[in-house]
């Protein structure tokens, strides 16, 4: 397997943890390194976890807690067993002249290493996130090398974590002082009449952008028209009555549900208050 042809594919929770680090560095240090975890499969990258590894980086060389890293991955190993070594990250834009002596080390606890920098500094309003894998340079018998070399990079979740980055997007653009301090989860039909409101507005934008590329108003995509195509075949064909049973059906079911988990919530609550009542 080439190191050139992977794909990183990194989760948001590998994004929070770098910031925290970051925040929580010492005063004299310029940035932070750390441990990737996650797994390889089918020339992807999937980086869904990391830690921080505590270092120093003077002019000529790099000290690291490498005890520290070993212990951390192995109580991870505990927790999680599918979460392996891959890499390493860093904070800031750019590779430095220590980040080669830093690559040697995880070189030695993993295949085809990869390499994060995560620009906490916000240049360019945005954080910029790249991956590198290092390749080997030189000729036989000679001096030999490696160099960063930039590989594809993006940003994928789970289900839980997006629900949970809606969450926290509720609370963007909201002044310091009406911030909220928590934002509490939605109902379950709340959550499906938000949900059929942004599918409506998308139809919506949909509709236009058909009704303009007839008009002639807008030049055709034809990667947009594939996309569409593939869109109309995925949705199952069935009669109005078809659709109409089967949604009835599911919103019986959710009705349940949610008057299920109400009715062992009252239960819980009326065992707690009982255990506080006054033996005879």
């Amino acid at each position: 397997m080439s190191a050139l042809n992977l794909t990183v594919r990194v989760h948001p929770v590998v994004l929070f943890q770098v910031v925290d680090a970051f925040e929580r560095r010492a005063a004299e240090s310029q940035r932070v390194i750390g441990t990737l975890l996650g797994s390889v499969e089918n020339n992807v990258v999937e980086v869904t976890n990391c830690f921080c590894v505590p270092h120093k980086e003077h002019d000529d060389q790099v000290e690291a807690e490498l005890s520290y890293a070993l212990d951390m991955y192995d109580l991870n190993k505990k927790v999680n067993c599918n979460e392996f070594v891959i890499g390493w990250w860093a904070t800031g834009n750019d590779v430095t002249n220590h980040s080669s002596v830093i690559h040697e080390y995880y070189a030695r606890e993993c295949n085809n290493p990869v390499h994060l920098t995560v620009d906490t500094s916000l240049q360019g309003g945005r954080m910029g996130l790249r991956s590198y894998v290092c390749i080997q340079l030189g000729v036989p018998g000679g001096k030999s090398g490696c160099m960063f070399t930039p590989i594809p990079v993006e940003l994928t979740s789970y289900e839980p974590e997006t629900f949970g980055l809606k969450l926290l997007q509720k609370t963007v653009g909201v002044a310091p002082a009406n911030r909220p301090k928590t934002v509490p989860p939605m109902l379950d039909l709340a959550q499906i009449s938000e949900a059929s409101t942004k599918l409506q507005s998308l139809l919506d934008l949909i509709l236009k952008y058909v009704d303009d590329v007839i008009a002639h108003k807008v030049t055709p995509d034809n990667a947009v028209g594939r996309q569409l195509l593939d869109l109309i075949h995925s949705v199952p064909h069935m009669s109005h009555e078809q659709f109409t049973q089967m949604f009835n059906a599911n919103v019986r079911n959710l009705l349940m549900v949610i008057t299920l988990s109400q009715l062992i919530k009252t239960q819980l609550q009326l065992n707690e208050k009982l255990t506080f009542l006054p033996t005879a």
